[in-house]
């Protein structure tokens, strides 16, 4: 757009044309003269990879920083986050959806224990049709309606044990 005079806007037509032949164009730069086109291209797109690695830990996983002294528990900690970001990858690929999603809807499942004068279960609730979605794009089974049933009675006061 152009200033002319009075504060009336004008579009150069000619300027919006030439800034359209560089839509979706990237100016990549490197200080390898050996690297081809294609290489310096997939550098970064694996960047830009990384870097949604880190930025999902901190917000997705929200991991925060933990100070450790000892070499063993600083790997066990980035090992770690790496399985949790590797977790979460792998959820997200198979099942198609990102992992917000898929945990909310994870953690719709529950398990109720009861107690009565026959004895106590644990019980999961139903699944949503979406979490049969995503246990099957997993690879993963349902958890048995029963989990646990002790026939035993409880206590005279129905406590649970």
């Amino acid at each position: 757009m152009k200033h002319r005079g009075k504060g009336l806007l004008r579009l150069d037509a000619a300027a919006v044309a030439a800034e359209a032949k560089l839509d979706g164009k990237y100016l990549l730069r490197t200080s390898d003269p050996h690297l081809s086109s294609e290489d310096v291209a997939l550098g970064y797109k694996q960047l830009l990879e990384v870097e949604r690695g880190w930025r999902d830990m901190k917000q997705i996983l929200d991991l925060r920083p933990v100070y450790h002294r000892l070499e063993d528990r600083i790997r066990a900690h980035i090992t770690l986050c790496w399985l949790a970001l590797l977790l979460a990858r792998i959820v997200e690929t198979r099942t198609d959806t990102t992992w917000t999603r898929a945990r909310a809807e994870l953690q719709r499942l529950h398990v109720g224990t009861f107690t009565g004068p026959a004895g106590t279960f644990r019980q999961t609730t139903t699944p949503t049709p979406a979490i049969r979605r995503l246990h099957d794009s997993l690879g993963i089974a349902l958890p048995p309606a029963i989990l646990h049933l002790d026939t035993e009675p409880g206590p005279a006061d129905g406590t649970h044990r």
